[in-house]
């Protein structure tokens, strides 16, 4: 399909008569001569069909049409610019990466693995773009990015990771050692997240015992929050193993219960699929999925 467009030329001549408001001087930030530049200014106006600038001696000033124009094309002309510098450092292996995490998953799983890769890949960068809920995952934003729960992703190549396992934590002042009757933990404070509030439904089923009633206690929005409450002897609570690992060889927490309940979902690791192929990213792919568990 033959797209009705001007020349780029004509737009960025035109972009710069804008800015500067005087042909000679944008001629020379184009490095057109001043009749090149000229030619290229009436051919966008021949295109549009309107007159873009009023000439005043050796100033010109844009036409309400010209102003709409450049509102309008000053962005799409930034977007093309970054898509093409994107196109062009498709095989870079170095740069930027935008990785998609949740908070509390990327400060104490992801960032120890990055650290490790930066060691031995200085040339790489990241970025880091978090979010509470897999709703808010923008494949325009991200490279890659950790999520939990289950296929399909749309727009993106889904890699698994690792499963996702529950268990119980406590305060070893709370509780001193796990107990071996898991009805007895209802007795304590029960310490949630607002996103999991079917995670003791989840744990007890997997148990195979009965739930007597639904848990009510404190909400947190993060899982550092919650954690952390946990380790103030605020209360127990049910959070996955990977988030804990540190706490549980440190001492500050304790399995309240032996039991660990696998859960049907599990951690993915996502590629936007029009991002597939870029080489630091399956560098970072790569590497990640190297580093399970």
């Amino acid at each position: 399909m033959r797209r009705k467009l001007p020349p780029t030329l004509s737009l960025t001549c035109f972009e710069a008569a804008a800015h500067t408001e005087n042909f000679a001087l944008a001629a020379q930030t184009v490095n057109l001569s001043a009749s090149a530049f000229s030619r290229q200014i009436k051919e966008l106006e021949k295109h549009v069909g309107l007159a873009l600038f009023t000439r005043q001696r050796q100033r010109v000033k844009l036409t309400s049409t010209g102003a709409m124009l450049l509102a309008e094309l000053t962005p799409i002309l930034e977007s093309l610019e970054i898509t093409l510098l994107g196109a062009s450092n498709r095989n870079n292996p170095y740069g930027a990466i935008n990785i998609g995490t949740y908070p509390t998953l990327g400060s104490r799983w992801l960032m120890p693995k990055i650290s490790q890769l930066s060691k031995q890949q200085p040339k790489l960068s990241f970025n880091t773009i978090t979010y509470l809920d897999n709703n808010q995952i923008d494949p325009n934003l991200v490279d890659i990015a950790l999520v939990q729960g289950n296929p399909p992703w749309p727009s993106f190549r889904a890699d698994s990771l690792m499963p996702e396992s529950l268990i119980v934590v406590a305060a070893p002042t709370l509780i001193k050692q796990p107990v071996n009757n898991a009805k007895e933990l209802l007795e304590q404070r029960i310490l949630q997240h607002h996103t999991r509030p079917a995670s003791w439904q989840i744990w007890f089923d997997s148990l195979g015992e009965e739930l007597p009633a639904s848990p009510l206690g404190p909400l947190f929005s993060q899982f550092e929050m919650l954690i952390n409450a946990v380790i103030e002897g605020l209360g127990i609570a049910i959070v996955p193993s990977v988030l804990v690992q540190k706490e549980l060889e440190d001492g500050r927490l304790i399995q309240a219960h032996r039991y660990v309940a696998q859960t049907s979902s599990a951690y993915y690791l996502l590629t936007p699929e029009v991002k597939v192929g870029t080489a630091r990213i399956e560098m970072l792919r790569d590497w990640l999925l190297t580093k399970k568990g």
